[in-house]
């Protein structure tokens, strides 16, 4: 689920069809109120999951945040300008220094850093869902995955831009204990977000259909007290 992002259109198709995509920006003109629904990039080195899914305990993440990535679009210049190199604590690496681990750093951290880049949604969010890493959403316009049903900031921190230079205050402002809480409730959705060859029961197969199906009767399930309505 994971490659160049292509585009097409036929005449005549687009009225009676429901878009799922994983290029999910407000200002490309996505509209989730309308027929259209953000499904999430998943990147696999191997056919299985094993291996892939699982994360130390908070005793033993040592670093605050992590972020390596390519240097590009609006949001990641901003995030380098102030924390690339300037603090080990806000860990952000346009390039990662020889023989070390991109996914060891993940479950070395509390936060992973998931900014918007040129391309469409890339798969760190769901790398840092497998690796027990909090997700710290850094964006303009992105609409992340299944937000019908599920309850973003019950498992992930939501930074604007505006926000980026004091984001290590904003981190280290969370109690241990909310932070306790976001984990395990990461560890608990993270299944919707899990890719199987043979589907199972609430996976992320199963999700990206429901929120179609939603789309197909026109429905929006929501919560104004924002809870966590699927788990």
């Amino acid at each position: 689920m994971s490659g160049p992002a292509t585009s097409f259109y036929v005449p005549g198709l687009m009225k009676n069809s429901i878009r799922a995509l994983c290029n999910a920006y407000t200002s490309e003109r996505f509209n989730p109120t309308t027929r259209e629904v953000s499904i999430p990039e998943i990147s696999l080195k191997r056919d299985k999951l094993e291996g892939l899914i699982d994360g130390p305990s908070l005793s033993k993440r040592s670093i605050l945040s992590f972020f390596a990535g390519g240097n590009h679009g609006s949001v990641k210049p901003i995030l380098f300008k102030h924390w690339e190199k300037k603090d080990p604590e806000i860990q952000a690496h346009s390039y990662l220094p020889r023989g070390v681990s991109y996914s060891d750093l993940m479950r070395q951290s509390k936060y992973c850093l998931c900014p918007s880049g040129y391309e469409v949604a890339r798969p760190r969010i769901v790398e840092a869902l497998y690796n027990g890493c909090v997700p710290v959403l850094i964006s303009k316009s992105y609409v992340p995955p299944f937000t019908d049903v599920l309850n973003r900031k019950s498992f992930a921190v939501i930074v604007s831009l505006e926000q980026i230079p004091d984001l290590k205050n904003i981190l280290m402002g969370i109690p241990e204990r909310k932070y306790i809480r976001m984990q395990m409730r990461l560890i608990r959705v993270r299944r919707h977000f899990e890719l199987h060859v043979n589907p199972k029961t609430f996976d992320v197969f199963h999700m990206v259909l429901h929120s179609i199906w939603l789309r197909r009767l026109n429905v929006r399930v929501s919560d104004d007290h924002g809870e966590m309505l699927l788990d």
